[in-house]
């Protein structure tokens, strides 16, 4: 469906604020799953400290041990994560293709004059 410059399209503007929803909360979804994972890396390097290890070696320790618990422990939000940005991924390379049906269209409709007087040789190099 195409449109004239200036006439509103109301359907793109409900998918606009859609996008937007679906952005934040992906948004929002990311930055959860950030700071639950540095929550679990504290709560752990935290319980090392109480049983007197060293604060750099308990911070190490809890870094390996939060990478692959974390991936259990949140995998539901990590789940929801991964959907979102293959959804938002999706959705730019539909708008990509769009653009480029588009302007494929608009180069397509007006096509550059060339003066048929000029060399043959000069066009190859264009």
């Amino acid at each position: 469906m195409q449109q004239q410059q200036g006439t509103p399209d109301f359907e793109s503007g409900d998918q606009n604020s859609r996008e937007e929803r679906e952005s934040s909360r992906l948004a929002f979804d990311i930055a959860l799953y950030t700071v639950a994972r540095f929550g679990l890396l504290a709560v752990l390097a935290g319980v090392l400290v109480l049983f007197r290890v060293p604060l750099l070696v308990a911070l190490a320790v809890a870094v390996v041990v939060a990478m692959p618990l974390s991936l259990v422990i949140f995998s539901g939000l990590r789940r929801r994560v991964a959907a979102g940005m293959a959804e938002r991924s999706r959705v730019r390379r539909q708008r990509k293709e769009q653009l480029r049906a588009q302007l494929r269209e608009t180069a397509d409709s007006s096509p550059v004059e060339r003066d048929p007087e000029e060399p043959e040789s000069d066009r190859r190099e264009e």
